[in-house]
């Protein structure tokens, strides 16, 4: 053995505490601020219905009216391969897992609307609107048939629907806990927001819901719509959005990016009004950073071109749709909002593709950075966090089975967990 090199420092251990003790606050400033990523599954999509159209068979009609598309229009695999243009290797898998998927889970995020989308003709109808979807959503989960994630859109805290809004989400989750509790998978979303007072004032609706009915402070969270220019930009040049997820005091579990209604705000006319139009971009990468590490998640918006009518347009739409999600996916944007039960198709489509097209390499990589195999990648810890983040993502949507991931990397469920979300600044949590 070679001689045991000689260690000496200058400093004495007075100087480490005394910076330590300088920055106590800021430490608990940043576990505040950023406590990471919940660990939590998050959906791939979420869809919309007024809520004076959902009844107890939405979510069962949209996958057989998507079923019903595929075999309209897309009736194998080979078919649906050419309109989307699917690797040979892939077309297989990928369709039989989306149909699959619309037989098993077509909907894996519903929000009954009571905003733009809704229909009611006055306030009594609203209410009943709203105490029917209590009644349902309850019912549905107590029977196995809910979506993983529920909720409700109320209308914004602007002064004109303020009260409705208010009475509404009242009325909603008022109905719940009569019909049994608050699920695990409610989410409920606040639309239209363009200051942070208003999500302040939204916390403090939800703090006194929660008094009332004795529940655990901060039992109720809810997502953040931006939909308007003043939550990227206020008027003093700050990123408003990031102020906003300060105001929800931890409440905040979503942004969600409102293609129309955003760009429309700015000016875009109807034609250009898209999810890839370069002020949806920007407000996306305003968004994305301003989320990072708070444990709040981004997701896209959505296309209003509708996979309707004649095989030649539907396989349009659905090119389309598909392009657009896979775009979103590169982007880190895993969730997205469909409009119609033809989106479903595509929408599992890109995502199972997305998911199939790069497990094997980054399962590889995954298990030579575990087992210190090396490779001709140097991964590092947050590579390894993002990897097994992918095949996380992967496994709870459906694009990949939990057996085949380990069989690759070696790797059990609760190691990928302890991977893709290491302690703050530990490193030691994902070099093994």
């Amino acid at each position: 053995m070679g001689q045991q090199e000689k260690v000496s420092t200058s400093l004495a251990g007075a100087v480490s505490e005394g910076i330590s003790a300088s920055l106590a606050a800021v430490d608990a400033e940043l576990d505040r601020r950023y406590p990471g990523d919940p660990g939590t599954r998050q959906p791939v999509h979420t869809v919309y219905v007024p809520g004076n159209v959902f009844d107890a068979g939405t979510i069962r009609s949209w996958g057989d009216q998507a079923l019903e598309a595929l075999d309209r229009h897309a009736p194998d695999a080979d078919s649906f391969a050419a309109v989307l243009g699917l690797s040979d290797d892939l077309a297989e898998d990928v369709y039989g897992r989306v149909r699959a998927k619309l037989e098993r889970e077509p909907i894996e995020d519903l929000r009954v609307d009571f905003e733009d989308g809704y229909a009611g003709k006055d306030g009594a109808a609203e209410d009943t609107d709203a105490a029917r979807a209590a009644r349902l959503i309850s019912e549905a989960y107590e029977k196995g048939t809910a979506a993983p994630y529920m909720g409700i859109r109320m209308k914004c805290m602007e002064a004109a629907v303020r009260d409705r809004g208010i009475r509404t989400t009242d009325i909603f989750l008022t109905g719940l806990i009569e019909n049994g509790g608050l699920p695990d998978g409610l989410v409920l979303t606040l639309p239209k927001v363009t200051y942070p007072e208003q999500v302040t004032a939204f916390v403090r609706l939800l703090e006194a819901f929660e008094k009332a009915h004795g529940l655990d402070a901060g039992r109720l969270g809810f997502e953040i719509q931006i939909e308007t220019s003043q939550s990227i930009l206020a008027t003093d040049g700050t990123a408003a959005v990031a102020r906003m997820i300060g105001a929800a005091e931890g409440r905040a579990t979503g942004l969600h990016y409102g293609t129309f209604d955003y760009s429309a705000c700015l000016g875009v006319s109807a034609a250009y009004q898209a999810s890839d139009h370069p002020a949806a971009d920007h407000a996306k990468a305003i968004m994305q950073v301003a989320a990072a590490g708070t444990g709040v998640r981004v997701s896209d918006g959505s296309t209003n071109v509708l996979p309707v009518g004649s095989t030649e347009h539907v396989h349009e739409a659905w090119r389309l749709h598909y392009g657009l999600t896979r775009r979103a996916l590169a982007r880190a944007y895993y969730q997205g909002w469909d409009m119609h039960p033809g989106h479903i198709p595509t929408r599992y489509a890109a995502v199972f593709a997305f998911y199939r097209e790069g497990f094997e390499a980054a399962a590889k990589r995954l298990s030579a950075y575990a087992n210190h195999a090396g490779g001709d990648v140097m991964d590092e810890p947050a590579t390894a966090k993002a990897l097994s983040s992918y095949l996380l993502r992967g496994i709870d949507c459906g694009a990949l089975d939990t057996a085949e991931v380990d069989a690759l990397t070696g790797l059990t469920r609760a190691d990928l967990d302890r991977f893709a979300a290491p302690r703050r600044g530990d490193l030691t949590a994902t070099a093994q």
